[in-house]
This record gives structure tokens, C-alpha cells and sequence, in this order.
């Protein structure tokens, strides 16, 4: 199983960016996805999570500015990113639990950057 992130970039402030995370291989059902980020000589931060049933929460700070949503049928997640600002620079990493073969894994994608910058 992988995860595998994209949409990363290059933003001027109060732009618009889309993350990806899709996961691939022997795959069962995903349980909880969620999207962290860490900035530079910053601890690793969670910004979204979404459960299987739908149900979202947020870190205060994305608030009304970040959307995560999941497609379980192309087993990937969201993450709409907008009115972005330059203390949202940082790299961006998807993180699922997973249920396949072996188990339920906790998976983590290989992160994605974000750049906010005029």
C-alpha cells in the first residue's frame, strides 16, 4: 500500500491550491484520513482529518480557509486549500489508517510542498 501526494506549489498570498493524496495497492477501507503539515524547525501539525463517514474537523488556524473531502472510490483524499497565507508554508503530508491484508496500517504519503509567497 502507498499513499501518494500531489498538488503542491508556489502561491502568491490569498491564492488557491489543491492537494491530492491518493492511496494505491491491496486495499480494504480506509478509515481516517487526514492532512498534517510541518514547517521549517516547527513541529509536525495536524490541519484536517476526515473520518469514513464524513465527518471533518480542523486546526483553528484553517478554519473556513481549508476544505478536505475523500472520494472511496478512487480511495483519495482532498484538500482545497484557499485565501491562503505565507504562515501556511510548510510541507504537506497525507496520513490514512488503513485496513488491507495484513491489518489496519497507519500510513503516511511522502509530502508535498506548499509555498506561500508574494
Amino acid at each position: 500500500v502507498q499513499l501518494q501526494a500531489s498538488g503542491g506549489g508556489l502561491v502568491q498570498p490569498g491564492g488557491s491550491l489543491r492537494l491530492s493524496c491518493a492511496a494505491s495497492g491491496s486495499i480494504f477501507s480506509i478509515n481516517n484520513i487526514a492532512w498534517y503539515r510541518q514547517a521549517p524547525g516547527k513541529q509536525r501539525e495536524l490541519v484536517a482529518a476526515i473520518t469514513s463517514g464524513g465527518s471533518t474537523s480542523y486546526a483553528d488556524s484553517v478554519k473556513g480557509r481549508f476544505t478536505i473531502s475523500r472520494d472511496n472510490a478512487k480511495n483519495t483524499v482532498y484538500l482545497q486549500m484557499n485565501s491562503l497565507k505565507p504562515e501556511d508554508t510548510a510541507v504537506y503530508y497525507c496520513n490514512a489508517l488503513i485496513r488491507e491484508i495484513a491489518g489496519t496500517m497507519n500510513y503516511w504519503g511522502q509530502g508535498t510542498q506548499v509555498t506561500v509567497s508574494s
